[in-house]
């Protein structure tokens, strides 16, 4: 594991508008939202006959929330074509699923304001539980048509083998 690094400089936290996503080893098109990655713990409440009449807590299962991603509506179609590997409608009896490759490890890195990498989270095999095509048409609307992937995982971790880096400085011309 990494050493942490402590950049004296950075008193400002990271924002939270600069992230690319990587599957299969190439980073997805137009991404513009990537929902939280957040994970919870069951509670355990227990009780020995002669304890006191309050109980005991210990951790039970751990879950994983569902990542959504958002992106514009293009002529790419690697949104499309994973979810399709879940249920590809009309494909054949017994060719619904595709049971080989319907799961992918993803990463998702966050850049600082000068585009370098500060933070990457590994997730571990991500399926697609609902897909958004398109959304909503409006005649009356003035916005970017928008498609959707829900993606259930079996959990993430930070890569910590990525450090802070030096920030970039300006030089005066001479």
């Amino acid at each position: 594991m990494a050493q942490f690094s402590v950049n004296a400089q950075r008193f400002d936290p990271y924002k939270n508008f600069k992230f690319r996503i990587k599957w299969d080893g190439r980073y997805v098109a137009g991404v513009s939202k990537i929902g939280a990655l957040k994970r919870s713990t069951e509670v355990v409440e227990h009780r020995e006959g002669g304890d006191p009449s309050t109980g005991r807590k210990s951790p039970g299962r751990t879950k994983y929330e569902a990542i959504t991603l958002e992106r514009g509506v293009t002529h790419d179609t690697e949104f499309e074509k994973w979810a399709n590997k879940v249920w590809n409608f009309g494909s054949g009896l017994g060719a619904e699923v595709s049971l080989k490759d319907f799961r992918k490890d993803l990463i998702i890195e966050v850049m600082n304001e000068a585009g370098q990498i500060v933070l990457a989270y590994k997730v571990f095999r991500c399926w697609v539980s609902e897909y958004q095509a398109q959304a909503d048409l409006d005649a009356n609307a003035n916005a970017v048509l928008i498609q959707t992937l829900k993606l259930e995982n079996e959990g993430w971790e930070r890569d910590y083998d990525v450090v802070e880096p030096a920030e970039p400085q300006f030089t005066e011309p001479a």
